[in-house]
């Protein structure tokens, strides 16, 4: 058996005087063996499998031509790099999902990695969605207006714009071009007099019958052209306006035709680089220093820059620069449509099978080159600078991180820099909604995809006994990473924890470690100092004596930080729960009554204070309210049993 094998080679290498390499041994045997069982009922089909923890989160999404036979490879993780080592350690079980062609598996792996973000995949980091410029046709007096989110409503999309900045500046200059309304239904409709951008000439005034529906409608037909890119037609078009105004004496009309035309070429002279026969493209370029990966995206819109997005992917190290961007394509456009061309610094591994896939993806033929020559050479050559200027930059902050790493283990006598730091606070008023905060720091900065929050469940904690919450949060946060974890292989342990207040916090903290017999995370608390002003914060630590920082210490500062996110987010936390508390009605804690009951006993006697009040023949009026509910309804307000 395989994993007999691998459990016998990894025993070789371990000896009774290494513990930890047996426990390595022995756990990577348990997930051969879990991955093995599977393997015995796979399909020989296309697909998609999952690797699930124990806790049923997913590690590891990918896709395969043949499910057993992919699947079956890491029964043999000798042949598999590290970071998969650790993936198949901690593998309890697998889901496996079918489909007809292998293109299908790929568009619905990259939907599954952006939904679930497993730890071991390629993860393109990014949770902001691309903004676009919007024509509606869902009223007769169209507008032009910013859109961000589901293209649900009628009208053309044009985009995406690389950031909020681009799509504002776009759109202020068009309406100088093209003054279609800007303001929503509601406001045109009770308009009774020209707005302000009337009288700057950013719009035709539709709203008060300062133009008619024809020319109105010339206008929008200009501003479809030229975001579909036919600007030259448009300007002799509006250039031929002019003359012919400017012939018959009406040189006010023809200031106008003037002006548009400046504005078009405003914006034409704003783009970087304007490569006309690009056509629709997006251009990816990747970077790769120091084991870090930046990939960077440009928008050529109908041969108009439209910006550029700089990204990070997660888990790259020491993948190669083809492999990382052909994860990273499927992910972009897993929750968009690609355009017809895609231009690439380097080949993207599976370049065949993912053009296939996102050719579905759009329902037309899409097309991945990596130019050798020429102007779209020149495209992928700037794109590949910007992305070897964004790698430099941060790899010169990573640095600076790493030295104020460096001095925090020095500090607090750790065995090297910190890759995780996690940070304890709890938020309360008067004991009521308590609950418990934790944040995560590294060399990358915050990792908020780590963050976690803990209701306060015990109901022997006197209100406000800040002590008893946070052993209640230690206890909690650890006793599970020793369950999942237990040989702190899966990168989910700290090395510092941190919690928020003076020496009793400490103990506290202290006591809970001792109980789960954790012996070897360094923990410190953070205390404001004398009239707690900032600045003056003691640190306290088992074994030493506190000690203060000098006020311009830059790791006073990065503790500054850390102690300020935990607060901040133990606070917005404690107030989405309190409001969540005060929405709440009594009507809820009463068995059977839903949605739809709830809004009838409102609606006839118009609040739950009223429900309360009301004598059970009253309730029993009601529509949709049984004489079984009322009688509920009112043994519930009035304590019968």
């Amino acid at each position: 058996m395989a994993e007999r094998a691998i459990g016998l080679e990894a025993g070789r290498r371990a000896t009774a005087d290494d513990p930890v390499e047996i426990r390595w041994a022995e756990t990577l045997a348990r997930g051969v063996e879990a991955i093995s069982e599977e393997v015995r009922v796979l399909s020989p089909r296309p697909g998609v499998y999952r690797m699930l923890d124990a806790a049923g989160a997913a590690l590891y999404v990918g896709k395969a031509r043949n499910l057993r036979k992919r699947v079956s490879a890491y029964t043999r993780p000798g042949r598999l790099p590290p970071r998969l080592h650790r993936m198949i350690a901690e593998t309890q079980s697998l889901e496996v999902i079918t489909t007809h062609t292998e293109a299908e598996a790929l568009l619905l792996e990259a939907n599954l990695i952006k939904e679930h973000k497993p730890r071991y995949n390629i993860l393109m980091r990014d949770d902001k969605s691309f903004p676009y410029i919007l024509l509606t046709a869902d009223h007769d007096w169209p507008q032009l207006l910013k859109h961000r989110g589901a293209q649900n409503r009628k009208g053309e999309y044009f985009g995406p714009f690389a950031s909020a900045g681009a799509v504002n500046r776009t759109l202020l200059t068009l309406q100088r071009v093209f003054p279609l309304r800007s303001c929503s239904d509601a406001v045109f409709a009770s308009r009774t007099r020209p707005c302000l951008q009337y009288q700057i000439k950013r719009c035709a005034g539709p709203c008060v019958g300062r133009i008619d529906a024809g020319p109105y409608d010339e206008i929008v037909a200009q501003a479809r052209a030229f975001l579909s890119g036919k600007s030259r037609g448009l300007q002799q078009r509006l250039s031929r306006q002019m003359e012919a105004a400017s012939q018959a004496l009406e040189y006010e009309a023809a200031a106008v035709f003037r002006d548009r035309i400046r504005a078009l070429t405003e914006i034409q002279a704003h783009q970087d680089i304007n490569v006309r026969t690009l056509g629709t493209a997006d251009v990816f370029a990747t970077a790769q220093q120091a084991g870090q990966t930046c990939i960077q995206v440009f928008f050529y819109r109908a041969g108009q820059n439209f910006g550029n997005r700089t990204y990070f992917p997660a888990q790259a190290r020491g993948e190669p620069a083809e492999r990382v961007l052909g994860a990273f394509l499927g992910q972009f456009y897993a929750d968009k449509a690609p355009p017809p061309l895609i231009l690439a610094s380097h080949r993207p591994q599976g370049v065949d099978l993912l053009a296939e896939a996102l050719s579905l993806r759009a329902a037309r033929r899409v097309r991945i080159a990596t130019p050798q020559r020429g102007g779209r050479r020149k495209l992928v050559d700037q794109a590949v600078d910007n992305a070897r200027d964004s790698l430099g930059r941060r790899l010169a902050g990573s640095e600076a991180q790493r030295r104020l790493l460096e001095r925090v283990a020095d500090l607090f006598g750790l065995d090297g820099p910190p890759q995780r730091i996690e940070v304890f606070d709890n938020s309360h008023i008067s004991g009521a909604d308590a609950l418990g905060a934790m944040i995560v720091a590294g060399p990358d900065g915050f990792r908020k995809g780590a963050y976690r929050k803990f209701n306060i469940r015990s109901t022997d904690i006197a209100p406000g006994d800040d002590y008893a919450m946070m052993r209640e949060v230690l206890q909690r946060r650890y006793a599970r990473a020793l369950r999942e974890d237990p040989g702190r292989e899966g990168g989910a342990w700290p090395d510092l924890a941190l919690v928020d207040g003076g020496p009793g916090q400490l103990s506290a903290a202290a006591e809970v470690f001792a109980d789960l017999g954790i012996e070897t995370l360094p923990l410190v608390s953070i205390a404001k100092g004398p009239d707690r002003r900032a600045g003056r914060e003691r640190f306290y630590m088992a074994g030493r004596e506190p000690f203060t920082l000098p006020p311009d210490d830059p790791v006073l500062y990065f503790m500054q930080r850390l102690r300020d996110e935990a607060h901040r987010f133990a606070i917005g936390s404690h107030r989405a729960r309190r409001s969540k508390a005060i929405r709440r009605s009594p009507l809820d804690e009463i068995d059977g009554i839903g949605a739809r009951r709830k809004r009838a006993l409102l609606n006839h006697f118009g609040s739950a204070s009223g429900v309360a009040r009301a004598g059970l023949a009253d309730l029993e009026t009601v529509e949709g309210i049984s004489k079984t509910v009322a009688r509920r309804v009112y043994d519930h307000f009035h304590g019968e049993p």
